[in-house]
């Protein structure tokens, strides 16, 4: 948890991954061009002293997670989000049997959430079942530019796509997370588009449908879908880092992002190891709307509380201590003239 002036903050980084990109696991030269490109993104958008040397990005490892997150990073709970890349990398790019086994050894710190691909159609759904009664699956992460065979790219309405999200009812795996943001080369940047999140929320009301980077660079494009289905929420990975090389451009996008949605359904995300949330939740914290942008209203205490941590809570059922809940609102009285 964070304390702040008098404040106490609940803190879920609700996208974290491991992985291991080091150039044994890399499979072809894509491989290394999407590490690359992570790096780009970390050494462009950190301060100074956060950037890390690049041969420790290629591979953190769970005991440095263990002390970026919970030790130094003031995080209370986190949640794996893994990205396969089977294509990329030998072993996968996300490290699946080393961060479920760190779940098990930090009940109550980590949740694992694992990932699909409709492509592989009828042995991908048997595969899902065993997954879910493995991992105990609260939520899955889909990364449809992700490369497999031929196809570059599959979208969240396809035929097989809609039989996956059909068995996450049958399992109960109500949270479906989504790289809705940013290309990362080798990936194809329309792979990435917003649009296929409109047509599973209106048919799939009993999931959530969290997209991650909250659409970027398509934001209204997200908002307009977003404030429509009230099952879509917005994940601040990739976007939070622009507080501080671009704070207005960020104030923007927290902006509209409240406007549209209201802080209900947006969550914080370091998206470690791109970023450790220690920086990041230190200056959300102090973060304000600029006095010249008077069209968004100022962050309040209450707001920053519940996407810095206790919405994310909700979503995934994750115990708050009773002194770092919100008090409820209380319905105000009706005059009768």
């Amino acid at each position: 948890m964070y304390r702040k002036d008098g404040e106490t903050y609940f803190i879920v980084d609700a996208h974290v991954a491991l992985w291991d990109a080091r150039p044994e696991n890399q499979r072809n030269i894509h491989g290394k061009q999407f590490i690359d490109c992570f790096y780009d993104y970390h050494r462009n958008l950190s301060p100074e002293s956060e950037v890390w040397p690049y041969e420790e990005y290629l591979y953190q490892g769970g005991e440095r997670l263990v002390k970026d997150l919970f030790e130094d990073g003031y995080v209370d709970h986190a949640i794996f989000q893994p990205a396969h890349l089977g294509a990329f990398y030998h072993n996968g790019f996300g490290q699946t049997e080393e961060a479920f086994a760190l779940t098990k050894q930090h009940p109550g710190k980590l949740t694992y959430n694992h990932f699909f691909d409709p492509r592989f159609e009828q042995a991908g759904i048997e595969q899902l079942r065993r997954d879910a009664e493995r991992f105990g699956l609260k939520g899955v992460k889909l990364y449809t530019a992700e490369w497999q065979g031929d196809s570059r790219g599959y979208k969240l309405d396809d035929k097989w796509t809609y039989k996956y999200l059909e068995a996450c009812q049958e399992l109960g795996i109500r949270n479906i997370h989504i790289h809705k943001g940013p290309t990362i080369r080798p990936l194809d940047r329309d792979a990435f588009d917003v649009a296929d999140v409109d047509h599973v929320a209106t048919d799939f009301t009993d999931l959530n449908f969290v997209v991650e980077h909250c659409g970027l660079p398509r934001l209204e494009d997200f908002c307009w879908i977003a404030t429509q289905e009230p099952n879509v929420h917005a994940g601040l990975a990739v976007a939070i880092p622009f507080i501080h090389t671009r704070p207005r451009y960020f104030a923007q996008i927290i902006g509209e992002l409240l406007y549209w949605l209201d802080e209900d359904r947006i969550q914080f995300s370091s998206d470690y190891a791109l970023w450790t949330p220690r920086w990041l939740i230190e200056r959300f914290v102090d973060f304000q709307i600029p006095e010249d942008m008077p069209e968004y209203a100022p962050l309040t205490v209450a707001q920053k509380k519940k996407i810095l941590g206790l919405n994310a809570a909700a979503m995934y059922d994750i115990p708050v201590p009773s002194e770092l809940q919100l008090a409820p609102v209380e319905p105000q009285a009706v005059s009768v003239a």
